[in-house]
């Protein structure tokens, strides 16, 4: 069966980034299972599954454009410490969530000075060319209650 809209795809992946160092893989976990066309995963590695068989193996290298964006410098800024409540001790390099106006978003503590925390609020891999090797482990048609959802359900997907 190939990956088109609506199909729940399960793939091992290794996601390196410029320096060839990994990012982040699926080995030795289950496949990760995502339910294609609803935006589950970024847009260039959807576009680039789109259309392969199971058993597949795909190389693919994503612009930040198609991934998690640029580098926006108006999103590193200072806030006061007491948007902190109940954190003792805030180091760089913490992250927490934080909700917006266009919703949850992970931040990064980049530094504290004082009473003022400089928060990061782009997503870690902004600004980053991506690089995947995914194979194609299972592509299968998506249940109503999984198109209802938005996404997979059961082993490698979202968990209720």
């Amino acid at each position: 069966m190939q990956v088109a809209q609506d199909k729940v795809v399960s793939i091992d992946y290794t996601l390196t980034g410029e320096d060839g160092k990994v990012i982040d893989s699926s080995q030795g976990r289950e496949p990760l299972a995502y339910l294609h066309g609803a935006g589950n995963i970024i847009p260039g590695l959807e576009n680039a599954l789109e259309g392969k068989n199971e058993g597949e193996q795909v190389n693919v290298s994503i612009p930040p454009d198609q991934a998690y964006g640029q580098r926006d410098e108006r999103m590193v800024q200072p806030v006061p410490r007491a948007a902190f409540q109940g954190v003792a001790d805030i180091q760089p390099g913490m992250q927490f969530q934080a909700n917006t106006n266009a919703g949850p978003r992970l931040i990064t503590v980049v530094g504290v000075e004082g009473d003022q925390v400089t928060i990061d609020a782009n997503h870690p891999l902004a600004g980053a060319t991506l690089n995947f090797d995914v194979n194609v482990v299972n592509v299968r048609d998506a249940t109503p209650e999984e198109l209802s959802h938005g996404h997979a359900h059961g082993p490698g997907g979202a968990h209720h």
